[in-house]
């Protein structure tokens, strides 16, 4: 392929916690490259997926949903947000049309008034919402946004992702690809491979444990035998939340470690060797090297 046949360009990803950005990222990519939860503000990082489509390369930054800043982490998140917003081609706003606009969308909105790039809207989760509501929502958005074009989808079960997926493919600018046709993420191993541990930690325990939790990949070993030894620490701030991690007789996180295992493995496609404990450390968020660790920048 020249550069005159293809096309590449970034998508940024944007809506309030919870609207199903990840989930729509996973499915336009085609597998798992963010981790999916239940639980609000799930994303820390701009993660990139790298779709593919006829001769278009679409590198979509999933960000951390934008929602009001209270603590250090918090902001470098939202920053992250509107950085991947600034930085790429073209915004695709997610909206939950389940929830509507509540008060975390209507900010983003309003912030997308004087926009530089051209909008997509794509009003997510339509299998929960009566038709009517669904046209009514839409008729609303596109006079206060007007968007470049609106999408009715479903990202959990892929209703409207391939049309979706084929206007953005269609709105990227002509030049060669920027990554190798085999890569579906920027992200490093060592990164998503702790993204997949938290994934588990956040799905397990969303009713127990407060959002303040981080899992750092301490060692990576590749063996001899074509095997991978991995060690990660649950950073969590209290013995309480320890407690809560670890499980009676450990077995809460004998579950959380054999669920991770088998994602990791999924990823990396060969045998997993995965080890965890949990520390306790009342301002983990507070970790420079752990910020870096998870692809945020240090937020004054």
């Amino acid at each position: 392929m020249t550069a005159r046949e293809t096309s590449a360009g970034f998508v940024a990803v944007i809506g309030a916690p919870n609207a199903g950005k990840s989930t729509l990222v996973n499915a336009l990519v085609g597998q798992k490259v963010a981790i999916v939860s239940p639980k609000a503000q799930t994303t820390r990082a701009r993660l990139m997926g790298i779709a593919l489509h006829e001769q278009a390369q679409i590198l979509l930054v999933d960000t951390p949903g934008i929602f009001e800043p209270r603590r250090r982490l918090d902001r470098a998140m939202v920053a992250a947000a509107w950085t991947g917003a600034q930085d790429a081609d073209l915004t695709l706003l997610v909206i939950d049309a389940a929830a509507g606009v509540n008060a975390q969308a209507e900010r983003i909105i309003d912030s997308l008034a004087e926009r530089q790039h051209p909008l997509f809207l794509a009003l997510n989760k339509i299998d929960l919402v009566n038709k009517a509501d669904l046209l009514g929502l839409s008729a609303r958005l596109s006079a206060r946004l007007n968007p470049e074009k609106t999408f009715m989808i479903s990202a959990a079960s892929g209703d409207g992702v391939s049309d979706l997926k084929q206007a953005l493919a269609d709105a990227m600018p002509a030049g060669p690809w920027l990554y190798p046709e085999d890569e579906v993420s920027d992200a490093t191993d060592r990164m998503i491979a702790a993204e997949l541990t938290r994934e588990q930690v956040v799905n397990q325990l969303y009713q127990e444990l407060p959002y303040a939790t981080a899992v750092e990949t301490e060692t990576w070993e590749d063996r001899p035998d074509g095997s991978t030894e991995i060690r990660q620490q649950i950073l969590v701030e209290r013995d309480s939340q320890k407690a809560i991690v670890i499980g009676k007789g450990g077995q809460r996180l004998k579950a959380i470690g054999a669920a991770a295992r088998g994602e990791i493995t999924q990823h990396l496609g060969r045998p997993v060797h995965l080890y965890l404990h949990v520390k306790v450390n009342p301002r983990w968020d507070e970790d420079r090297g752990l910020y870096r660790e998870i692809g945020l920048e240090w937020a004054e």
